[in-house]
């Protein structure tokens, strides 16, 4: 094992060995931002099970004196839960036979906590051009309202609507901008193309890295779940009522398996010349 430094503050537990037993706490002093060689670290897992504190012991160098047999620090620490569920959520867009769709649920929670059922997370910025937001509730506000800034002055300046791959560069290089103190969001761009007339997708990281894709993009903390029913159920060239059935049955099934989403769902199917918006009633538990 390898000898290294450590400096923090923290409890000296000194143990002695009494037949096959260990006798800790035998002696106890305070370390307070002290230089000791330490031979092994461990992380435990918490001591009550209704905490999220872990148990942190570092297993100290043994004094040369021969009645002590180990010293080893105790400490605690927290650990934090990822901002990117604490409030939960389910974003899927599909690709179609010159149609996409794009779906996410109506939850917003605390956690455990069911704050609102009904929090849409899929914003329009053009006829044809759609954005969902997974992820931290405030970054979401802030992120959409942010874009529909954005948008807005590119309509004025380039006098036309934004295409979804425009918007995907947009997305892109917003999000980058703030790689260092990023916003906690999972983007999910679907449209139509208004000069070609076909359906685009794509997903992107909460840097800015762009993920194409054929046949469907998922986010959110139902991810997992969304994964496998979209493989199950998702089939190239579906048509527009069909596409609609298929995001649905995934959607549905993915947030039953998530405590963090579900509540409802809101479904939008992209044609060319129509948009089609539907609402769907989930488990209300």
């Amino acid at each position: 094992m390898r000898e290294d430094q450590y400096l923090g503050s923290g409890r000296i537990v000194i143990g002695r060995k009494l037949g096959g037993s260990t006798r800790a706490g035998s002696s106890e002093l305070q370390l307070n931002h002290s230089s000791v060689p330490l031979l092994h670290h461990l992380t435990l897992p918490p001591l009550n099970p209704q905490s999220s504190t872990s148990s942190c012991f570092t297993i100290l160098e043994p004094s040369r004196s021969s009645s002590l047999d180990f010293v080893f620090i105790y400490s605690s620490k927290l650990i934090m839960s990822s901002p990117f569920d604490i409030n939960g959520g389910a974003c899927v867009a599909m690709v179609g036979k010159d149609c996409v769709a794009i779906a996410c649920d109506l939850r917003l929670g605390m956690q455990a906590l069911t704050v609102s059922n009904n929090f849409p997370k899929i914003f329009n910025y053009s006829p044809s051009t759609f954005l969902g937001l997974t992820g931290l509730a405030t970054d979401v506000s802030t992120v959409s309202d942010l874009f529909r800034y954005k948008v807005n002055m590119y309509r004025l300046r380039e006098e036309r609507h934004i295409a979804p791959q425009t918007l995907a560069n947009l997305v892109s290089s917003s999000l980058y901008e703030r790689r260092f103190g990023p916003f906690f969001v999972s983007p999910v761009v679907a449209g139509i193309n208004s000069t070609t007339g076909k359906p685009f997708i794509c997903g992107f990281d909460s840097i800015g890295c762009i993920d194409f894709a054929k046949d469907f993009i998922v986010s959110g903390t139902a991810s997992d779940q969304l994964f496998g029913t979209c493989e199950s159920l998702w089939e190239p060239d579906l048509a527009p009522e069909d596409l609609f059935e298929t995001i649905s049955q995934a959607l549905l099934s993915a947030v039953d398996r998530d405590a963090l989403s579900g509540w409802g769902a809101q479904v939008y199917i992209i044609e060319k010349d129509k948009v089609t918006k539907r609402l769907l009633k989930g488990r209300q538990d």
